[in-house]
């Protein structure tokens, strides 16, 4: 089953997701992601967020992917909307 994640930054993370971005890749490759990247201010530079979709068993699962993320761990998401 396919699940979009909408993960939103905290303000000021943009350093954060610097230092944590390799782990971020390397956790990315175990799972099986069908389209993942950024979403955008309108001004097109300032990163908000990120858009993944992500094919899994189910929602658990989804929500395991979400809470597992390096970026998450390290504190870069205000909040994780799972659909």
């Amino acid at each position: 089953m396919l699940y979009v994640l909408i993960c939103k930054d905290k303000i000021n993370s943009e350093e954060l997701r610097k230092e944590v971005r390799p782990n971020q890749l390397h956790y990315l490759q175990d799972f099986d992601i069908k389209l993942a990247g950024p979403i955008l201010s309108d001004d097109q530079q300032t990163m908000l967020g990120s858009l993944i979709l992500l094919e899994c068993d189910d929602k658990a699962a989804a929500e395991t992917f979400a809470s597992d993320d390096p970026y998450n761990i390290a504190g870069r998401f205000g909040s994780v909307e799972i659909w």
